[in-house]
């Protein structure tokens, strides 16, 4: 399996796939792919899985794309400008946050992880279930705009604003935080609580909250 990250303003995946090969694709993620290549939808983990998925606003199945010859690409890319970082499974299990997968491939295991923390989960932005990619492979995660990588050490935590939080490492403890003062609550635009993330582990970040309009391009 090869793989390209193409653009600068609005990033998107080429990869290209020997005959046999297959790769998974996030929901919505297709924007073109080669004759010879297929894809159907599968729900990792199988029913429960499925219903685990509904819950996480992930979709219940995703897009597994299979290539019957050599040397065929397709093209993967999300709704949003943004940045594609590509996160090696080799350096452990990751959590992506909604919309924040793109691809995957590989001897991947897809499933969704709940939240540990219940504050967090009510509060935190990123939601009670978080998909959880574990395994064997490689997976291509979409920043909506531009990507800052935290590598943080034990016992440092950084805080993020609701929205702005992309994926990290299985390890990294995932809290809130109460932002104080009514004013801020109210008038800050950050919300009232901030997602509070403590290492070890790398933390994916985004520039643009998930969801909100893109910048216009001039």
């Amino acid at each position: 399996m090869e793989h390209r990250i193409v653009g600068e303003f609005a990033q998107y995946l080429k990869v290209t796939l020997a005959r046999g090969e297959a790769c998974w694709a996030g929901r919505g993620s297709i924007m073109s792919h080669d004759a010879g290549i297929t894809w159907s939808l599968r729900a990792p983990g199988g029913v429960a899985g499925a219903a685990r998925r509904l819950l996480s606003g992930e979709g219940i199945a995703l897009a597994r794309l299979e290539s019957s010859r050599d040397g065929r690409s397709a093209s993967l890319a999300s709704s949003q400008p943004g940045t594609v970082s590509i996160w090696p499974l080799a350096e452990g299990s990751m959590l992506t946050t909604r919309g924040a997968f793109l691809a995957a491939w590989g001897d991947i295991d897809i499933d969704v992880s709940i939240a540990r923390r219940a504050g967090a989960a009510l509060f935190g932005g990123a939601g009670l279930f978080l998909q959880r990619l574990s395994g064997q492979g490689t997976v291509a995660i979409h920043a909506a705009g531009d990507l800052d990588q935290r590598t943080l050490a034990p016992g440092e935590s950084i805080s993020v604003s609701t929205g702005h939080l992309a994926a990290f490492s299985d390890g990294v403890d995932y809290d809130i935080e109460y932002v104080g003062g009514l004013r801020k609550a109210l008038f800050s635009g950050e919300g009232v609580f901030m997602t509070t993330l403590t290492g070890p582990g790398t933390v994916l970040l985004q520039t643009i909250k998930r969801g909100s309009p893109g910048p216009a391009r001039r």
